[in-house]
């Protein structure tokens, strides 16, 4: 499927990468993608080959999330974190923090969603612990994995009548 909107990525300051893409979806909907295990589940695991095998959410001030994934060739991954700020549907703080933590620590996540005439910018930036763990994830193939789920999570809005608020 043709997708209308392109992830936008880059780097801003010291530490920080932006991530911007936009749905034709309301913002209640996006942020509902981005917190119910069942919707995660159904778009965000990257490139073909992998898969997510857990998916858990604890959607509150201090609650953790933990997602883990599996790759063909049995390559595992798995990372977790606490939410820290939650305004529905508008704003969402996190920290993440991989398994294999190749980011050199804890990372903050702040994700801003911003609806006009139905058109639903999501907004991620991303603060690593260092420059050099930023420039290595902008180095490491990220934005392609990111960019795919969330070309997958377009086509669940543009085919899906059965997702709710």
């Amino acid at each position: 499927m043709t997708h209308k909107y392109v992830l936008q990525v880059g780097p801003e300051g010291d530490r920080e990468i932006v991530m911007k893409r936009s749905f034709d979806a309301s913002r209640d909907l996006v942020f509902e993608a981005m917190t119910r295990p069942d919707l995660l589940k159904r778009w965000l695991f990257g490139p073909v080959g992998w898969t997510m095998t857990h998916c858990a959410v604890d959607l509150r001030v201090g609650g953790k999330y933990r997602f883990e994934w599996r790759k063909v060739d049995g390559t595992e991954m798995g990372m977790g974190g606490i939410y820290r700020e939650i305004v529905r549907p508008a704003k969402l703080v996190t920290t993440e923090l991989f398994d294999q933590d190749w980011t050199g620590g804890e990372v903050a996540a702040t994700a801003l969603f911003d609806e006009k005439a139905g058109v639903t910018t999501l907004t991620t930036t991303l603060v690593y612990p260092t420059k050099a763990a930023r420039e290595a994830v902008l180095t490491s193939g990220m934005e392609r994995g990111v960019a795919v789920g969330y070309d997958r999570l377009d086509d669940i809005f543009a085919e899906s009548t059965e997702i709710t608020t």
